[in-house]
């Protein structure tokens, strides 16, 4: 018998895609073959900002495979939920034909699912087809505890039978986790009322199925969320997975990333950039966005800013050009950064984020403290863990308008930078989390016992 074969799918996005294909590495590492699906749309992307490289020595043994999403288009891919129908109805039948035809071979069965764990049909795929199955969380491990409460959120009478709030207040799940507002659990703060009903009842739906895994991994560590795994034992963290723990590069983005940045980085202060990243979906309104401009000028600091091409809904082109070549070369703008070397450089003094989990243990893992700016879902809760329990970091208060103006980008810059305590607290945290993934660690044990699982 040949070595164990994985077929991985991701949820259709990036956030989903780049944890995923990182954990593709790490077992291709141990000879395990990879088959990685991904949407015929999705790899298009990804190929065209990186040729989606499979670098070093696994190179042979992760294969890509794709999938038309029947999106024709590109105005049907921009509407709320959208992508999910369609992908929760086509794509289920086109996985099974796959995996039957793989399997009526001689070698190479697919012998273990590994599946985003928004996607439940994958695991009762697995299930009906008799295959091992893992699911996988590539948010923090308090977003899966949250989506185990809700037959007592509902019980309670805290949310409605579709997610909906009752009344505005302030719960604890545990002692230990952080509060949460429930206007911002995860699924009542998506932008719109049907987003919410898709989202809600996919969790729900989704809850169950994961009944059927066997294992159910996430992105964390023990170190950062004890409350949510003494809550949820059966969540098994195998994080941080950043490309640094195997010596090698990112890969999976939408966007193709400016490697000019790491050159201008290279002539700064030590410690002394603002770096600026709102991932791939946060849309700012027109003032948001020349108000935040206005304030990186009012700091007098370098500061190294990715601005999608549609990061606001307005027209900014001809306000940032102006902008840029009036800062410049205090400050530079590019469409988008290799993330995790630009925050391991000396040079990064703080990291204004939107908070996305990727982006949050990808600046944790380098040890630099935090700018909070969260845009929607898990955001506003991975803003209470760096602020509230890690403690390395702090967020912006918005004014009567909703703005967060240029002068309170302008203080709170100040207010972090000049107290030394958020960069040793950051250097803590970084060590900590660290060596959860190194041998004897925590989280390498848990990835271990997966192997010998996967193995067995």
């Amino acid at each position: 018998m040949g070595n164990p074969h994985i077929l991985v799918i991701p949820y259709p996005e990036q956030g989903h895609i780049i944890p995923l294909l990182e954990l593709s590495h790490c077992l291709a590492s141990y000879g395990f073959k990879i088959t990685f699906v991904n949407t015929q749309h999705n790899e298009e992307r990804i190929r065209n900002a990186s040729g989606l490289k499979v670098k070093g020595d696994t190179e042979d043994l992760i294969h890509l495979v794709s999938f038309s999403d029947g999106l024709e288009s590109g105005e049907d891919r921009f509407k709320p939920g959208k992508r999910s129908e369609t992908f929760l109805r086509l794509m289920p039948g086109k996985i099974e034909e796959f995996i039957e035809r793989i399997n009526a071979s001689d070698s190479d069965k697919i012998s273990c699912i590994l599946a985003d764990q928004t996607i439940g049909w994958a695991l009762e795929l697995a299930e009906k087809k008799g295959i091992k199955r893992a699911a996988f969380c590539s948010a923090a491990a308090a977003m899966l505890v949250q989506g185990f409460s809700i037959p007592k959120l509902i019980e309670d009478g805290i949310i409605d039978k579709e997610g909906t709030p009752v009344k505005m207040q302030t719960i604890m799940l545990s002692p230990t986790m952080p509060a949460i507002n429930t206007a911002q659990l995860v699924w009542a703060c998506l932008g719109n009322m049907n987003s919410q009903k898709l989202f809600f009842a996919l969790m729900v739906k989704n809850i169950q199925s994961m009944k059927l895994t066997e294992w159910l991994l996430c992105n964390s560590a023990y170190e950062l969320e004890p409350g949510a795994f003494n809550l949820s034992p059966h969540i098994i963290p195998i994080g941080p997975l950043v490309a640094s723990n195997r010596l090698g590069d990112s890969v999976g983005s939408f966007w193709q990333e400016d490697s000019t940045c790491l050159e201008w980085l290279d002539k700064q202060p030590p410690q002394s950039v603002i770096y600026l990243a709102f991932g791939s979906s946060t849309v700012l309104s027109p003032t948001q966005f020349q108000e935040l401009a206005l304030g990186l000028d009012l700091t007098n600091r370098p500061f190294l800013w990715v601005s999608r091409p549609d990061i606001t809904n307005g027209t900014p082109d001809a306000f940032l050009q102006e902008f840029e070549d009036r800062v410049s070369p205090q400050g530079k703008i590019v469409t988008w950064a290799p993330q995790q070397n630009v925050l391991a450089h000396p040079s990064v003094a703080c990291f204004v984020s939107h908070c996305g989990w990727n982006s949050v243990i990808e600046g944790v893992c380098s040890g630099v403290p935090f700018l909070c700016w969260p845009y929607f879902a898990d955001q506003f809760f991975n803003q209470s863990y760096i602020c509230d329990i890690w403690k390395v970091g702090l967020g912006f208060n918005k004014d009567e308008h909703g703005i967060i103006t240029r002068g309170e980008i302008k203080n709170k810059v100040e207010q972090l930078l000049s107290n030394e305590e958020f960069k040793a607290t950051s250097l803590e945290l970084k060590e900590t989390v660290m060596n959860s993934f190194k041998e004897g660690g925590s989280s390498y044990q848990n990835f271990k016992r997966f192997i010998e699982w996967i193995k067995a």
